[in-house]
């Protein structure tokens, strides 16, 4: 009567094994939906970066504003009335 259960439970343990390490088992399903996880989160970051860039790009290409500002503020540049001052801040 021993045998007949260690030999179930052999076919139980060969059936499982696929089930869990196998190539398509829970193990490798868990690991590949963790990375598509982490990839969407990198996806979003992304795709907000690049709306920002397409903002600052239509931003530049529509008028004088934007590249006056950036002149202003990143190259220090003054119209030729304009004195800068330049106050420390603490």
């Amino acid at each position: 009567m021993r045998w007949p259960i260690l030999i179930l439970l052999a076919l139980v343990v060969l059936l499982q094994y696929p089930l869990w390490l196998g190539k398509g088992g829970w193990l490798r399903v868990w690991e590949v939906d963790r990375q598509l996880y982490a990839q969407r989160e990198e996806n979003l970051r992304l795709e907000q970066r690049n709306a920002s860039l397409e903002a600052e790009v239509r931003d530049l290409k529509s008028g004088n504003e934007a590249i006056e500002e950036r002149a202003r503020f990143e190259l220090r540049m003054t119209r030729p009335e304009e004195i800068y001052v330049q106050v420390p801040r603490h």
